[in-house]
């Protein structure tokens, strides 16, 4: 039987640096960084097979795939001490693309999964740090409905509709509209949270989903769907890169640069990028997570 799920974490992989085609790149690099002993968080990667799988089968999958990420976040639960959807301790993930082909921005991306009105209540409690649970909660539902609900913006001459109710909350808050993320406090990040999902009921006739699995499968949908979207043919085309490689797809722990002022989020490389220089370089930004320095919500 095809294995399409492949386990890492605690210093051991199911995959490796050579299973590029298979895990993709991110997959393959996750797998192989666990072997040499750095501290890379526990996940799961769905193989690029299952992308072919699932445009084959009308975007359906195999009962077998729900086994094994079944399997796969027991994996994760095991390793990180915690459980996912659970109340009092519970396993957030992120949910991330992966194609053999580096394929920058082009694909869809969903962090801090796993969130509701009770898990976040797990997460303040466990930390201690309210403000981190209601930032991580509308950061969520705000990417959740972007990138799973569809939530973009109706024609080129809207604005974001979550940034345009943030703005107002930040306004009605005593705050400048454009006033920094990390600028605003528990009560104001709570109030935004339910206006999210207040935004998201209006235009979709729906609640938000709080059940955490149908979450995941969401996430899982929308990365694979991401692969046929409109921009990531384009850059396939003028990249050369063929259709039929497909995205694998990675399930993953989360660790969090927004717990305050002594944790931090950024991107590195062994070269500058601008000129091929060869010394190390890299951006970050205090008190946030890694989609504020890729979408250029704040400066580095």
């Amino acid at each position: 039987m095809t294995q399409y799920v492949y386990t890492f974490g605690a210093g051991e992989a199911q995959g490796n640096a050579n299973m590029r085609n298979l895990l993709g790149g991110k997959g393959a690099n996750l797998a192989e960084m666990n072997k040499v002993g750095i501290p890379v968080p526990a996940g799961f990667t769905i193989t690029t097979e299952m992308c072919d799988v699932y445009y084959k089968g009308n975007c359906k999958y195999p009962k077998q795939l729900n086994d094994e990420v079944e399997a796969g976040l027991k994996h994760i639960e095991k390793i990180m001490g915690k459980k996912f959807g659970d109340k009092k301790n519970p396993l957030l993930v992120s949910v991330r693309s992966g194609a053999r082909a580096s394929m920058p921005g082009m694909m869809d991306t969903v962090l801090n999964l796993g969130l509701n009105d009770e898990t976040v209540q797990g997460i303040i409690k466990a930390t201690g740090n309210e403000r981190f649970g209601w930032d991580s909660y509308r950061r969520f539902v705000h990417m959740y409905g972007d990138v799973v609900l569809g939530m973009k913006p109706e024609n080129k001459l809207e604005k974001d509709p979550f940034e345009s109710v943030m703005e107002k909350i930040k306004v009605k808050n005593g705050l400048k509209a454009d006033a920094k993320d990390n600028e605003m406090s528990a009560k104001v990040l709570k109030e935004l949270t339910a206006a999210y999902k207040k935004l998201i009921k209006d235009r979709l006739g729906k609640e938000f989903p709080t059940d955490p699995k149908e979450q995941l499968w969401g996430a899982i949908n929308a990365v694979f769907g991401s692969w046929m979207s409109e921009r990531a043919i384009i850059y396939r085309k003028k990249e050369g890169i063929p259709d039929e490689w497909g995205t694998a797809v990675n399930v993953q722990s989360m660790v969090y640069g927004n717990m305050g002022n002594d944790c931090a989020t950024g991107v590195a490389f062994t070269r500058n990028p601008a000129d091929g220089d060869a010394h190390f370089y890299g951006e970050y930004l205090i008190n946030a997570q890694g989609e504020d320095v890729v979408a250029g919500i704040r400066t580095p």
